[in-house]
C-alpha cells in the first residue's frame, strides 16, 4: 500500500505527488503541533473545512484519509507499520523548517523499511530552475517574470486510481486542537469552492483587473488566496485557465488577465526568495551598515492592531483584518508601510499579527511583502519612498466607501473630511465623528524620522 502525505494540497485533482508516484494511494494528513503552535485560528478553520471535503473525496471513491495528530515522522512510520505501507509520497514545501522536517520523516521512514518519494508541486517551476545567466537566483522580480511568463508550464494532473481503505478516525475541533473560534469570519474551502471562485472571476472581473485592482471598495480581487495557501486547487489548473482566459481576450481585458497571471509569479518569486534565503522569516533580506533603530511603542502597536490610529484607510483595513481575517492587498502595503514608516514599528510585529490573523498567510509571500515595505526585502521599496495614508486613502477609496465600510464612526461624514481628519481641528473632529479618535502621529513629522532612522542604518548621517 502507499500513502500520500498531504500537507499544503489538500486536494485530489492537479496533484503531482498523487498522480505520478506508482502503486494507488491513501491518504494521511499529520497536525504537527510544531506547526500549529505559529498557526492562528482563523487558518487553522479553514484547514479543518478543507480537510473534510478532501476526506469526502476519499470516500467517495472508496479510499480514506487518514489523520492524525502529533510529530509526523513517528506517526507516519507507526501508521506504516500498521497498514502495511511500503511508500510513502508527498509534495514538497520550501521554507527551512519544512526541509528540516521532511529530512527526518525521511530517515524516520527509511528505518522502518518503508520507502519515502518527494515531489514537485505547488509551484509550476522548481527553486534553481530560473536563475540569472550566472546561475545565480533572481532578487529582482521583473527579470524572474519575464523568464517565468515564457517557460512552459505543467499539465494539471487528473485524479488517480486511489487505494482501497478506511478508518473511523474522526476529523478534531478547532476547540481539540487548541483554538478559540476565529473573531472574524472565514471562508468555505475545497476544490469546488475554489474552481467556483476562479471560474466566476475569470468570467468578469478579471478583465478590469489591472485598472480596478487597486480599488478595495470595488473588490475586483479573485479572494483565491487561502485556497492558494492550502492547495485546494492546483497552480497548474489556475495557470491553464488563465492562460485560456488570455488566449481569449485582446487589448485592455488581455493586459488585465496579464497582470492576474504575473501575480501568480510574485508568489512564486518569494517562494524561490525563500527557498534559497531560509532566514528571511526572521531576519532582514537586506542588509544595513547599522542596525535599523526600530521604536518599542506598545501604545502605538496595539493602536494599530485595534485599527484606531485616527487614519482612516488603516483602521479600515485592520478592522477588515479582524472581520474577515482577509484584508485587500493594496491596503495590506498601506497598513504596512503605516507601522513602518509612520510608527516606525519593526516588520516583524506586523508579521506576526497578519500571521495570526489572516486566512490566507503564506510564510513567503507575507514575509516578501512586510519586508518590501520595510525597505528589507528583496526587491523592496526603496526607504525615501514613503506612503502618504491620506492620499493613498483619496486616490484607491475616493468616496470613502471602504473605509466607511470597516469604520462605522465615520458613515455619514463627507469623504473630504475623512481624507482630510490629519488636518482637521479638534473641532471639526468632535463634530464629525466624536468616537473616532485623533490620530496617533503626525505623518509628516514621522516621514522625516523614518528618513533619518534609515540614513542612520545607511551610515549617512552627521
Amino acid at each position: 500500500m502507499r500513502l500520500h502525505w498531504h500537507r499544503r494540497d489538500l486536494r485530489l485533482s492537479d496533484n503531482v505527488g498523487l498522480a505520478d508516484a506508482p502503486e494507488a494511494p491513501a491518504g494521511v494528513f499529520v497536525f504537527d503541533d510544531g506547526v500549529l503552535e505559529h498557526a492562528g485560528s482563523p487558518r487553522v478553520s479553514f484547514m479543518l473545512d478543507a480537510l473534510a471535503s478532501l476526506r469526502e473525496g476519499y470516500r467517495d471513491r472508496g479510499s480514506e484519509l487518514f489523520v492524525r495528530r502529533g510529530d509526523p515522522a513517528a506517526v507516519l512510520a507507526d501508521l506504516a507499520e500498521t497498514r502495511d505501507v511500503e511508500m510513502v509520497s508527498w509534495n514538497r514545501d520550501y521554507s527551512g523548517l519544512a526541509r528540516e522536517r521532511d529530512e527526518r520523516v525521511s530517515a524516520a521512514l527509511k528505518d522502518a523499511g518503508v520507502t519515502p518519494q518527494k515531489f514537485h508541486d505547488a509551484i509550476c517551476h522548481e527553486p534553481g530552475s530560473i536563475t540569472t545567466n550566472a546561475g545565480d537566483p533572481y532578487s529582482v522580480y521583473t527579470y524572474f517574470w519575464k523568464k517565468w511568463r515564457d517557460r512552459e508550464k505543467g499539465d494539471p494532473r487528473p485524479v488517480p486510481e486511489l487505494a482501497a481503505a478506511d478508518d473511523d478516525e474522526p476529523l478534531p475541533t478547532l476547540g481539540e486542537l487548541g483554538f478559540e473560534e476565529p473573531p472574524g469570519t472565514v471562508p468555505p474551502a475545497g476544490t469546488d469552492e475554489a474552481r467556483s471562485l476562479l471560474e466566476s472571476f475569470l468570467e468578469e472581473e478579471v478583465l478590469a483587473y489591472e485598472e480596478r485592482r487597486d480599488y478595495p471598495a470595488e473588490k475586483p480581487t479573485s479572494r483565491l488566496s487561502p485556497h492558494m495557501k492550502f492547495g485546494t486547487i492546483g497552480i497548474r489548473e489556475v495557470d491553464k485557465r488563465v492562460r485560456e482566459t488570455l488566449a481569449d481576450t485582446d487589448g485592455e481585458a488581455h493586459e488585465s488577465v496579464e497582470e492576474f497571471r504575473s501575480q501568480l509569479a510574485w508568489r512564486e518569486f518569494y517562494i524561490h526568495v525563500l527557498n534559497f534565503n531560509p532566514g528571511v522569516v526572521t531576519e532582514n533580506y537586506k542588509s544595513y551598515e547599522n542596525d535599523i533603530e526600530w521604536e518599542d511603542d506598545e501604545e502605538l502597536l496595539e493602536a494599530w492592531k485595534r485599527g484606531e490610529t485616527g487614519y482612516p484607510i488603516v483602521d479600515a483595513g485592520m478592522r477588515q483584518l479582524r472581520d474577515e481575517s482577509y484584508m485587500h492587498n493594496r491596503v495590506r502595503m498601506i497598513v504596512a508601510s503605516f507601522l513602518t514608516k509612520d510608527l516606525l514599528i519593526d516588520w516583524r510585529h506586523g508579521y506576526d499579527h497578519f500571521r495570526e490573523l489572516l486566512v490566507d498567510h503564506d510564510t513567503a509571500n507575507d514575509n516578501g511583502g512586510w519586508q518590501w515595505a520595510a525597505s528589507t526585502g528583496t526587491d523592496a521599496q526603496p526607504y525615501f519612498r514613503i506612503f502618504n495614508p491620506m492620499t493613498q486613502g483619496e486616490r484607491y477609496d475616493p468616496e470613502a466607501e471602504y473605509i466607511t465600510e470597516y469604520v462605522p464612526e465615520l458613515r455619514g461624514v463627507d469623504p473630504e473630511v475623512i481624507h482630510s481628519w490629519h488636518e482637521c481641528s479638534l473641532t471639526q473632529r468632535r463634530q464629525s465623528a466624536p468616537e473616532y479618535p485623533d490620530p496617533v502621529v503626525d505623518h509628516s513629522e514621522r516621514r522625516e524620522e523614518a528618513l533619518a532612522m534609515f540614513e542612520r542604518a545607511r551610515g549617512e548621517a552627521d
